[in-house]
């Protein structure tokens, strides 16, 4: 690929996304686009860029071409001491809240769910609050810009190896074993994939279809690939769909710092809205 086709793409990816693409990562995006490149049936990388942006292929691709460049890693119980706050200090102030005043679900939002690992995750602290408060219910809404992943996290179904760092009594409650034991795959059960509703959202859009009185919201590891404007952006966004006194959850490596926010620190990487 030409150093201009590069800089095309780069623009695109940057703007469309807010992910930042160096030219050291060349090599990976090239590796990355040439299965678009044979689904469309084209030749080569060359005749792909000239189709997006000579061609005027960009609309109808878009969305494929932004599936294939993003990074969707994602584990169950990631960053754990986060859902360790959640379950034993989060969650008991609300349900306490509940308790005094109306009854209205848990609203949590995972905004950078990739295939659902992390929205499951919550799910299962959420049904285990459930459990000693069965009054309080609770809602999971999981967005991701990639159609792909979106896929696989509403089917629930995942590798055997990607539940081990799940407890083992919540693995007992909320994780099935496929029949075929040899097929290795698990499901979470139909209780815990019915509090999550997954949907497409771009953290780029200037407004997002999301409620405004959201009790919390998990935007983790994602904000690591935009730039510091791109960050703030974001990050009011989010603020502005979190009720005073609910919780925003970043990545351990992220920070606040020298943002102007309407958040306090309530802990690792955790903030709480004033």
């Amino acid at each position: 690929m030409g150093a201009r086709d590069f800089q095309r793409l780069a623009a695109f990816i940057h703007d469309y996304s807010g992910i930042k693409v160096p030219p050291s990562k060349s090599t990976m995006i090239e590796g990355r686009l040439r299965k678009r490149v044979r689904a469309l049936g084209m030749r080569s990388l060359d005749e792909y860029c000239k189709y997006l942006f000579d061609d005027q292929g960009l609309a109808a691709e878009e969305i494929h071409l932004i599936d294939v460049v993003t990074t969707n890693k994602t584990e169950f119980f990631r960053e754990p001491e986060h859902f360790r706050i959640l379950s034993e200090s989060v969650l008991p102030q609300i349900a306490a809240e509940r308790r005094i005043s109306v009854r209205s679900p848990v609203k949590v939002w995972s905004a950078a769910a990739s295939t659902g690992a992390e929205a499951y995750t919550i799910a299962m602290v959420l049904a285990e609050q459930q459990r000693r408060t069965p009054e309080l219910s609770s809602i999971v809404y999981a967005t991701d810009i990639c159609t792909e992943v979106l896929g696989t996290a509403q089917g629930g179904i995942f590798p055997e190896e990607m539940v081990v760092p799940v407890p083992a009594e919540m693995r007992t409650r909320y994780v099935m074993r496929a029949k075929d034991r040899s097929s290795r795959l698990v499901r979470m059960v139909p209780e815990l994939r019915a509090m999550v509703q997954f949907g497409r959202l771009n953290l780029m859009d200037a407004s997002y279809a999301m409620e405004r009185d959201l009790d919390i919201v998990f935007c983790r590891n994602v904000l690591i690939y935009f730039d510091k404007p791109t960050q703030l952006a974001v990050l009011r966004r989010l603020c502005d769909h979190l009720r005073p006194g609910g919780w925003l959850f970043l990545g351990h490596s992220e920070t606040l710092s020298g943002f102007d926010l309407p958040v306090r620190p309530a802990g690792t990487a955790v903030y709480r809205r004033s």
